[in-house]
């Protein structure tokens, strides 16, 4: 069990040293809370003009923005009948978490016209 210990300890204390100031967090974890906490709260179009606002700071900053940022966006963007801002955001997200693709590829599926079957 001893033996166990500081490896442990290693894996825990590398995770506490991890820089979370890569990204430009903005205004994003708060409105994702709200928009689950209380709903009416946060509306779409609340949302998308703090989030486009993030977006131009982090461009000032010279930073990235965090993963589910752009997907959230274009969640939002979807609720408002905003179908292109929706897909481009999609597409910004899958472009720059390319792990998020399967999930992305799903949403954009949901753009392409659906071919008839015979």
């Amino acid at each position: 069990m001893k033996h166990l210990v500081f490896p442990l300890l290693l894996v825990l204390g590398s995770c506490a040293s991890t820089n979370t100031n890569i990204y430009y967090w903005g205004r994003y974890q708060t409105l994702l809370y709200q928009q689950y906490d209380t709903p009416g709260k946060a509306t779409p179009e609340m949302q998308v003009l703090n989030l486009e606002q993030d977006i131009e700071v982090a461009r000032s900053q010279n930073k990235p923005l965090p993963p589910g940022f752009y997907a959230h966006l274009g969640y939002q963007y979807l609720q408002m009948g905003r179908t292109a801002d929706a897909k481009a955001s999609f597409e910004a997200e899958r472009k720059q978490f390319p792990e998020s693709a399967v999930l992305m590829d799903r949403f954009l599926k949901k753009f392409q016209p659906k071919s008839e079957t015979k």
